[in-house]
């Protein structure tokens, strides 16, 4: 049996098109992501706001598309794929993380999974492996459903390289965690890295092709994934195991990947490899090696981070967990709006994104719709350090406007909000 393959190269903005190009080619994509069957890339939004390392940067998305172009791959066939939770908005993201842009400059679709996708019973989608899963059943004893239009695609996940107070690391298996499950996903947090690896196994069944690409030229360490410290690590990986993308990535950052209960459970499981001594890298095998010496997430949690570690797996569990289950459950999406972006974002994030966004990486990001490309990548980024509009006062009254539309599309307050069509 061959050994799991990870790409890894250094890149820079003035080289990243070409290399996401030759990135995906020493991870072989073309055997795993057929070209005459839909692909959807699973565009990664942990944060509706820009925070380096929290969600798919625009060169990542416009470098996999610009390769998958020039390898004869038709865009009629590829579409941008968003899910949404109650306290994140997709809309809002792919806007301010700049997707919508490069989604439009390749004229390809946008699919927006809530809105108008059919959705059905994960049993009529995989049958009998669903009496494999290692939880979902105990989670949701009446079942699930998952968007239809997956069954038979192909998907291309587009995590980044950070930490994250539930799941130690996330990265391309996490990414399945919002496309795969709905709003109730929440439900799912006391176990979940065994949710982790069931997803897994569904991904494998229905989709032909399964491949993830991961940024880190921006990577995140601390209380991911959303309010992390951004560094600047000019890394790129791609890899079709993704177990073995996550295992490489959480080794880079100084975590024992084996130590991570999801990649380790899906390792025993053969679902893909989580030990980097049998991993081959490809591209540039010294970056892989590196060791980041990153805290991880769980020095320095945010007060929110405490709490919910005390709500899934402390002594909240008992007095509070049961209610996140029933009608009073938008609490707790009132309760993460105003810390995260009420709070956190408006005040304490601009200090804490300084430096990286005096980066190139920065300065990439803040002038993107006026950079103009050559072939390699961005010959220039600009020489001044983006000013991020949305912050303070202004993150704040936008903040506001994203508590109204999670308390009115709180599913536990309005069954007959905008949703997807159920069947099964």
């Amino acid at each position: 049996m061959s050994k799991s393959k990870v790409a890894v190269l250094r890149t820079t903005p003035q080289t990243v098109l070409a290399d996401y190009h030759r990135l995906l080619n020493l991870a072989d994509y073309q055997d795993v992501i057929a070209k005459d069957i839909d692909t959807a890339l699973k565009i990664n939004i942990s944060w509706h706001f820009f925070y380096p390392g929290s969600s798919t940067t625009p060169w990542q998305l416009d470098g996999v598309i610009r390769a998958m172009k020039q390898d004869g791959y038709d865009p009629n066939l590829i579409h941008a794929c968003h899910n949404r939770t109650v306290v994140i908005d997709a809309h809002l993201g792919e806007r301010e993380n700049k997707h919508l842009p490069v989604i439009e400059a390749h004229n390809l679709r946008n699919i927006h999974l809530y809105e108008g996708e059919e959705w059905i019973h994960i049993r009529d989608a995989v049958g009998d492996l669903a009496n494999d899963f290692l939880c979902l059943n105990e989670v949701y004893p009446k079942g699930f459903q998952i968007p239809k239009r997956f069954l038979g695609e192909n998907i291309i996940h587009f995590p980044t390289v950070k930490t994250h107070v539930f799941t130690t690391t996330t990265g391309a298996m996490k990414n399945a965690f919002g496309g795969l499950l709905n709003e109730r996903r929440h439900w799912t947090h006391p176990v979940i890295h065994e949710t982790l690896v069931d997803l897994l196994m569904i991904q494998k069944k229905i989709h032909p092709g399964v491949f993830a690409v991961m940024d880190g030229t921006f990577a995140g360490d601390g209380p991911g994934p959303r309010c992390m410290i951004p560094h600047v690590k000019d890394v790129i990986l791609a890899s079709s195991d993704q177990v073995a993308i996550d295992a490489v990535a959480a080794n880079m950052m100084g975590i024992d990947p084996l130590s991570i209960q999801y990649i380790r459970l899906a390792h025993e499981m053969g679902l893909g490899c989580g030990d980097p001594r049998e991993i081959e890298i490809e591209g540039d095998p010294e970056v892989a090696k590196e060791n980041w010496n990153f805290e991880g997430p769980f020095k320095k949690m945010t007060f929110a981070s405490r709490m919910q570690h005390k709500i899934y797996w402390g002594s909240l569990k008992k007095p509070i967990e049961w209610s996140l289950k029933t009608i009073l459950a938008p609490w707790a999406y009132i309760a993460s709006v105003i810390y995260h972006d009420s709070f956190w974002y408006p005040f304490i994030a601009k200090k804490k994104m300084r430096e990286v966004l005096n980066s190139a990486w920065g300065r990439l990001f803040g002038n993107w719709e006026q950079l103009t490309p050559d072939e390699q990548g961005f010959p220039s980024v600009g020489d001044e350090a983006p000013e991020i509009r949305k912050t303070g006062l202004r993150a704040f009254w936008e903040s506001l406007g994203i508590l109204g539309t999670c308390i009115v599309e709180a599913p536990e307050f309005l069954r007959s909000r905008r949703k997807p069509l159920h069947k099964g």
